[in-house]
This record gives structure tokens, C-alpha cells and sequence, in this order.
């Protein structure tokens, strides 16, 4: 009897380590990594003229290959004006996304500013660059473009779409300096990923060696629009998402720091998790923000990318009056 008793308590204890160990791992993988704080560090533009000089800077540090409609993009009037907006696409696409759209705001009395994201905007669009993207970068843009839109303008605007809508996320939670954050359906989440398996999916894609794939595994490389890439790296999608964990993380330490902030949803998106974005923007509520939220109605039968004039099925003309209202300050 002893020995039986032995022998049970002793599987007990193996099934109850079993246990342990398994609820740890879990826990470890359901917990996001590496999504500590990114400290901004802000170095604004004393007037138009060092704006001027910080634009150029950009432009002196993008690499070779680029492709010239890629390139850094200024839309200015010759000074400082009133307003002045920084517009920033999404992941594998590059400042021709929001040429369009820039150009409109460029005639309503805008400075416009649309820098390509890191490792983005080279002629070549079966590159891999884009796959070294980090969320600290993202950051540090962020900082860099925020710092010139206060040489360009007396009121600020930033907005983004997609990675750039994450990025747009992290500097309304960081820059005082931001009047209006236009947050454009933010890849903070993948619909395709349960959002309680989100931080663990993100894990994974970090520790796994990267794979490149086909954004339309059809079209391929014929996938439109003709200037971004037809592929996307796990990591680079990993390094979105930790950007996002480490905005919903600050946000729920502190307010946000932009004045006013507008998240816009798209309720047909079929790419992005919209209830890991609400997640964020309750927080952002629960801190009393000036916050408002808009949506583009599933009927409308949008596209992922509502900006690019290029993307097929595109309806900017009611997309576009309906954006250029949000941004009215």
C-alpha cells in the first residue's frame, strides 16, 4: 500500500510539474516580447529654414536605388504656414501612396511632408529590404518627421495608414507637439490572428527565421499598385505589431500626449484586426483624450488601402472629402 501510495503521489507531482510548465509556456508566449517603452526624443525645427535643412537630412541618408517618386517628398509654399501635415504610408508601399491625396492638401494651403518608411522606396520592388524594418525605427521616424512638421506649420497634423497608422499611434501617445493624429485603420493586429493569440503570433514570427511571401500569391509580382512591394517579411509584420504593444502598453501608464486624435476604421477591411485597435483607443478614452472615431461602413466594400489611387477597386472620391473633413482643425 505504501509503495502504491508512493508511486501516486509520485505521478501526481509529475502531472502537476507537467502542468506547471506548460501553463508557463504558455504564459510566456500569450505575454508580447520585447514591448518595453520606446523613449521619443524630440529635436523640433526652430523655424522653416531648419526644417528645410532637416528635410535634406533625410534625404542625404537614404540609400542608393531609390526610386525618385520615392524619394522624400516636400509640398511647401516657400514658408511657414498655418498648417502643415505629415502624411505616412503604409508597410511595402512608399510616399506615392499619399501623392494624391497630398497634392489636395498642398493646394487647400498645406506644407506637406510624405518621407519614405525605413528600408522602403527602392526602384527595385522584388528587394527584401523592407524585411530589416524595426519598430524602434519606426519610432525614431516618427521623432524625425514630427520634428520638421513644426518648421512647416503652426498646427501640426500626422497621419497614417496601416504600419503607418501604428506609427501615427506611437507619436500621438509621445509628441505634446501634435495638434491632430490621424490614426487610419493601424496594423496593431492581423485579422487573420485571434486577438488573444495576437502577442503569441508575434513572438514567434520574431524567434522564427524570416519568410518572405506574396501579399497575392495569384498575381504575385503583378499585384498592384506597380510601386510597392508584391512581398511581406514575418518579421517586419512582428516588428509592426510589437510598435502596437508598446502603444497600448504606454497608454495604459499615461494619457496620450497629442492634443486631438481621430482613429478611422474601415469596417471591410479585410487585413486588419479592428478589435485589437479598440482595445487601444478605449484606453485612450478611459484617460479622458480628446479622442474621436470614424468609420467607413462595410457596404462602401473598401480595400485594406482606402489612400492609393492605384489600388484597385479604389474610391477616393469618397474616401478622400470624407478624410479632408477629419482633418479640419
Amino acid at each position: 500500500m505504501a509503495q502504491e501510495e508512493k508511486r501516486s503521489g509520485r505521478k501526481r507531482w509529475i502531472f502537476i510539474s507537467i502542468f506547471a510548465l506548460v501553463v508557463a509556456i504558455a504564459l510566456t508566449l500569450l505575454t508580447p516580447w520585447k514591448s518595453r517603452h520606446l523613449s521619443s526624443h524630440p529635436q523640433p525645427a526652430q523655424n522653416y529654414s531648419d526644417a528645410l535643412r532637416l528635410v535634406e537630412l533625410l534625404r542625404s541618408e537614404e540609400p542608393q536605388g531609390m526610386d525618385p517618386l520615392s524619394r522624400t517628398q516636400l509640398m511647401t509654399h516657400g514658408k511657414k504656414t498655418d498648417r502643415a501635415i505629415i502624411l505616412v504610408h503604409g508597410y511595402t508601399s512608399d510616399p506615392q501612396q499619399f501623392q494624391e491625396f497630398g497634392t489636395r492638401l498642398y493646394t487647400l494651403g498645406y506644407n506637406v511632408l510624405i518621407a519614405p518608411l525605413p528600408h522602403h522606396g527602392l526602384a527595385d520592388r522584388m528587394s527584401d529590404a523592407h524585411a530589416l524594418l524595426t519598430a524602434k525605427e519606426l519610432a525614431a521616424y516618427a521623432d524625425r518627421t514630427v520634428d520638421i512638421g513644426q518648421g512647416l506649420g503652426n498646427k501640426v497634423v500626422m497621419m497614417g495608414i496601416s504600419a503607418g497608422g501604428v506609427t501615427t499611434a506611437w507619436a500621438a501617445q509621445n509628441r505634446n507637439d501634435i495638434d491632430l493624429a490621424v490614426i487610419i485603420s493601424p496594423a496593431v493586429g492581423f485579422k487573420q490572428i485571434p486577438t488573444p493569440l495576437t502577442a503569441a503570433a508575434m513572438n514567434i514570427y520574431t524567434i522564427l527565421p524570416d519568410v518572405l511571401e506574396w501579399w497575392d500569391p495569384v498575381l504575385k509580382e503583378k499585384v498592384l499598385p506597380a510601386h510597392a512591394s508584391p512581398r511581406y517579411s514575418r518579421h517586419a509584420l512582428a516588428q509592426i505589431l510589437r510598435l502596437g504593444f508598446v502603444v497600448q502598453k504606454d497608454a495604459a501608464l499615461k494619457p496620450p500626449a497629442a492634443k486631438k486624435m481621430v482613429v478611422v476604421f474601415n469596417a471591410n477591411d479585410l487585413m486588419i484586426n479592428n478589435e485589437m485597435t479598440m482595445k487601444i483607443v478605449n484606453i485612450w478614452k478611459a484617460h479622458h483624450a480628446s479622442l474621436s472615431t470614424s468609420e467607413f461602413e462595410a457596404g462602401l466594400k473598401l480595400p485594406h488601402d482606402i489612400i492609393d489611387p492605384a489600388q484597385p477597386d479604389q474610391k477616393i472620391d469618397v474616401v478622400y472629402p470624407r478624410l479632408l473633413e477629419l482633418i479640419r482643425l
